[in-house]
C-alpha cells in the first residue's frame, strides 16, 4: 500500500519555526516531483512549494517566499518543509503530494490534478 505520511505539525507562536516531514512508503518516489499544499478552514487547497525529482528546481508560492523551503532526501524517501517566520495566516492543514511527473513545465506545479498521491495532512496552528 502506497502511503504518504506527514508529521511535525503543531502549535507555534508567530515568528516561530516548524519543520514538516513527509515519509513515503510502499514505493519509492525518487523519480517523482513532490509538493506541499495547505488548506485553511473554509478555503480551497492551495499550493505552497514543489520540488522536482532530483531537487534541482524548486517552486514557491509568493505568500511563503523567503520564509519556507522544501527539500528531499532520496535515501529516506522523505520530503521536508522548513517553515520560518510563521504568521497566523499560515494556519492550515498541510498536505504533501507526489506528482505523476519528474519535473514541471510552465506553472503546472500548482495544478492539483497533476498529483496522484496525497498524505492525510498535518495541522499547523500559528498563534498571534
Amino acid at each position: 500500500q502506497v502511503q504518504l505520511v506527514e508529521s511535525g505539525g503543531g502549535l507555534v507562536q508567530a515568528g516561530g519555526s516548524l519543520r514538516l516531514a513527509c515519509a513515503a512508503s510502499g514505493r519509492t518516489f525518487s523519480n517523482n516531483a513532490m509538493a506541499w499544499f495547505r488548506q485553511a478552514p473554509g478555503k480551497e487547497r492551495e499550493f505552497v512549494l514543489a520540488i522536482n525529482w532530483n531537487g534541482g528546481s524548486t517552486y514557491t508560492a509568493d505568500s511563503v517566499k523567503r520564509r519556507f523551503t522544501i527539500s528531499r532526501d532520496h535515501a529516506k524517501n522523505t520530503v521536508y518543509l522548513q517553515m520560518n517566520s510563521l504568521k497566523p495566516e499560515d494556519t492550515a492543514v498541510y498536505f504533501c503530494a507526489a506528482a505523476g511527473v519528474a519535473y514541471f513545465s510552465g506553472t503546472y506545479y500548482s495544478h492539483l490534478p497533476l498529483y496522484h498521491y496525497w498524505g492525510q495532512g498535518t495541522q499547523v496552528t500559528v498563534s498571534s
